[in-house]
């Protein structure tokens, strides 16, 4: 099954877009809390490349004053997307929708003038993440060179530079460093009165290169009382589309999620990936004049949970085993900002017998990932990374724990190339290795 996206160009230009949100736009004080969150303002110091600053871009061209060009696209295009200026936003700006809406324009734009990492970055948008068959062909493809042991030799022999070396180090620390559990009771539990009836987004990346987590989420919640229904036919969850601009095709690839998932009739959607979780709550937005799926999709939305906060809010039940680990969570951005959840993951962390928990400086700040903008944007990603890095060797932790598959290559990739030993994982797998114990 594959979806349209041959016919699909989102209706509108930037200022037509920007326009129907003034009101959001108008809501920014320009008060400046903003500017110390932004990790691409502390690292360039330009006002700029600041949410205040791109907001002010955005209003510009809305009223006329500049043109979309190659200055606005720049600073556009240099917006990571972590939405760590929402968090300290006084006036609930929501940034991250009005940022959606400017890369419709910055895509657009670069297709235009052929760039050719702009049309490579549609061509495996458009014409792989929607045909769920050829996806996983190719993420098949790359597990297998990953356990192969091919792509380990191949990073050891340092033939590969930059963006490259980069690539493959990501592929290397999607690998989950916890043994593998080969026998585990079935996640079918039968129903039974007070049984909660859930469904999980499986997810493209997530199955293709985290299928060890995945299984490791339906065992947890098969151990917490929980019926795991079929959610057959899903596709991708169109959050990387929102990100580069696709608005069209994340809409459509939201309207097939949701008539699958609704039709489980699961009490709640779980995801297991922070990324997916943001989109998936906000296809309500995103849907939101859509006269035939507006008000499926704020129901849809309103089942959204991400596993951590599922888990918190029914109750976790108490491993009988232990994990003997020194962690440290690190927070994904579209979890603590997007998400609004700070909490529950740390309070899962607790819930497993044996960790040591130790604090992590700047958890809450962006690790440089976000989707691929660590190849986009490698020297920028890079030095936020490094901070990142620095952090994490300060900490003393033997793991980190973050709950975003992004996230974990990200970190995995730094730890890995920096020759450090420590092993990143998601915290729902130190919960189930405690429950295999």
């Amino acid at each position: 099954m594959s979806i349209p996206t041959q016919e699909i160009e989102a209706p509108g230009t930037l200022a037509s877009l920007l326009t129907a949100n003034t009101d959001k736009l108008l809501t920014c004080v320009h008060c400046g809390l903003c500017l110390p969150a932004c990790p691409t303002y502390r690292k360039l110091g330009d006002e700029n490349d600041s949410p205040r600053g791109r907001i002010y871009l955005m209003r510009g061209v809305v009223e006329g004053k500049i043109q979309p060009e190659d200055a606005f696209m720049s600073h556009i295009d240099l917006c990571l997307g972590c939405r760590a200026c929402e968090s300290v936003c006084p006036s609930g700006v929501p940034y991250g929708q009005l940022l959606e809406a400017a890369r419709l324009e910055v895509s657009e734009k670069k297709s235009a003038r052929g760039n050719w990492s702009e049309l490579v970055l549609k061509l495996v948008l458009n014409r792989v993440f929607t045909r769920p068959a050829f996806l996983r062909v190719v993420l098949a493809l790359a597990r297998g060179f990953r356990d192969s042991g091919l792509a380990k030799a191949v990073l050891t022999t340092n033939l590969l530079a930059g963006r490259l070396r980069f690539a493959l180090a990501l592929l290397l620390a999607s690998r989950s460093p916890l043994p593998k559990v080969r026998s585990h009771p079935s996640v079918r539990s039968p129903m039974a009165f007070g049984t909660k009836r859930v469904v999980l987004l499986r997810g493209c990346v997530m199955e293709g290169l985290f299928r060890e987590t995945n299984r490791a989420t339906e065992r947890v919640l098969a151990r917490n009382d929980c019926e795991v229904l079929d959610g057959d036919g899903q596709v991708c969850c169109g959050a990387l589309h929102a990100h580069a601009g696709q608005l069209e095709v994340a809409r459509e690839l939201a309207r097939k999620n949701i008539e699958i998932f609704l039709a489980t009739g699961a009490d709640r959607v779980i995801v297991n990936a922070a990324g997916c979780g943001a989109a998936m709550k906000e296809y309500a937005h995103l849907l939101a004049d859509d006269p035939l799926f507006a008000d499926r999709a704020r129901e849809f939305s309103h089942k959204v949970r991400d596993i951590s906060e599922f888990l918190i809010e029914t109750g976790v039940r108490q491993p009988a085993g232990s994990v003997r680990r020194r962690v440290a969570y690190d927070a994904p951005c579209h979890l603590i900002h997007a998400q609004r959840i700070g909490q529950a993951p740390l309070d899962l962390l607790r819930a497993v017998p044996g960790l040591t928990i130790v604090p992590l400086r700047g958890f809450e700040g962006c690790c440089g990932g976000a989707g691929v903008y660590n190849l986009q944007h490698p020297e920028l990603s890079g030095d936020i990374l490094d901070d990142k890095i620095a952090s994490i060797t300060e900490s003393g932790a033997d793991t980190i724990v973050t709950a975003n598959p992004g996230c974990i290559m990200q970190l995995g990739a730094g730890l890995l190339l920096n020759g450090l030993r420590v092993d990143v994982v998601h915290p729902i797998e130190l919960l189930d290795a405690a429950y295999q114990e």
